[in-house]
């Protein structure tokens, strides 16, 4: 087989969590850019804004009062996108439907208003992450929940309403998309080889270490061989871990500490609030043992070249397939330098 040359050459590569494939065409670098550059945040922001329906005190937008809290807080979301009571079906032909029942938790990190993962203390985002356990099992044993989505949007150029430093949690009754794919791929793969996907995919980059950004004693933080976005990573746990409620309370500070140095690098990357889609896919909560998951988070920042110009998904990358032009090695070795 032809040696590929990644840094120079067109070519594809394949997510094996997915199925899917990724077009790489790292010679686009030097294309000049002439389109839309983006506002750089706003850093002056308040500890406290009076006018902030997230901040401990203030009113909400759905008319219920936050409580004067001192570290994260909790509430169902005022606005959810699911209902706990959703339900009915359609089958005509190939129209089909059916309801999706589910509840939507919005997760508070702080009371400051004017903080980031990226400026929050380590013993403060370690109470983000027993937050997420604790929602993990609340939700993930009811009965009419498969599945429970962590998630946080940072940024206004990836859609986040409020600047306050903020998460959701989504429990659906059946399998997101993405986790469904992952969860298909990942048991073929636990069926063929009897190890675990991301497992045996860790011990490989750990190998090579080109793709590697960072690592503690529990986590690894890298730019996944088969990226989409400029600057994605993973961070996978060194050990099976299926979900957050099998993490031990060292692994729960060594989870923090990982959240904490990716979101820094971010940030010093462009020296900018850096933005992204964050969100940790875990095992379905439906009871089974799942011994073919892998708990692992993924971080999507749109950013390409600068603070101000993004990457967009448009023409062939949604009519075809994703396409980027740095590559994950590039990308690693700058988030490394930072």
């Amino acid at each position: 087989m032809t040696q590929l040359d990644f840094a120079q050459t067109s070519h594809r590569r394949l997510n094996p969590l997915t199925g899917e494939w990724v077009l790489v065409s790292p010679h686009r670098m030097k294309r000049p850019w002439q389109g839309k550059r983006e506002a750089v945040p706003a850093t002056n922001l308040p500890a406290h804004d009076p006018e902030c329906y997230l901040c401990a005190g203030n009113l909400r937008a759905g008319g219920q009062r936050n409580p004067d809290y001192s570290h994260t807080f909790v509430f169902d979301n005022d606005f959810a996108a699911l209902s706990p009571a959703a339900r009915g079906a359609m089958a005509d032909g190939l129209l089909i439907a059916e309801g999706e029942s589910g509840l939507c938790r919005v997760l508070c990190f702080s009371p400051r208003h004017d903080l980031t993962i990226a400026q929050m203390a380590l013993a403060d985002i370690e109470r983000v992450v027993d937050a997420w356990v604790e929602e993990t099992v609340n939700l993930g044993s009811r009965p009419d929940i498969g599945a429970v989505q962590i998630f946080e949007n940072r940024g206004e150029i990836m859609g986040c309403s409020n600047p306050h430093p903020h998460g959701q949690i989504w429990a659906t009754r059946h399998l997101p998309n993405e986790m469904e794919k992952e969860t298909h791929r990942q048991a073929q793969y636990l069926l063929d080889y009897g190890r675990p996907l991301l497992v045996d995919y860790l011990a490989q980059e750990l190998a090579l270490g080109e793709r590697i950004v960072a690592q503690n004693a529990h986590f690894v933080t890298l730019a996944p061989f088969w990226a989409v976005w400029p600057f994605e990573t993973m961070i996978l746990p060194r050990r099976r871990i299926g979900g957050f409620d099998d993490l031990t309370a060292d692994e729960k500070s060594a989870l923090a500490a990982a959240l904490s140095d990716l979101t820094r690098r971010y940030d010093r990357l462009f020296d900018v609030s850096f933005p992204y889609s964050m969100g940790f896919h875990q095992k379905p909560t439906d009871g089974a043992v799942h011994a073919e998951w892998q708990m692992h988070a993924h971080f999507y920042p749109p950013l390409l070249r600068s603070a101000t110009v993004k990457k967009f998904m448009v023409g062939f990358e949604m009519l075809g397939s994703p396409q980027r032009d740095l590559t994950p090695e590039q990308a690693a070795a700058r988030l490394r330098e930072v």
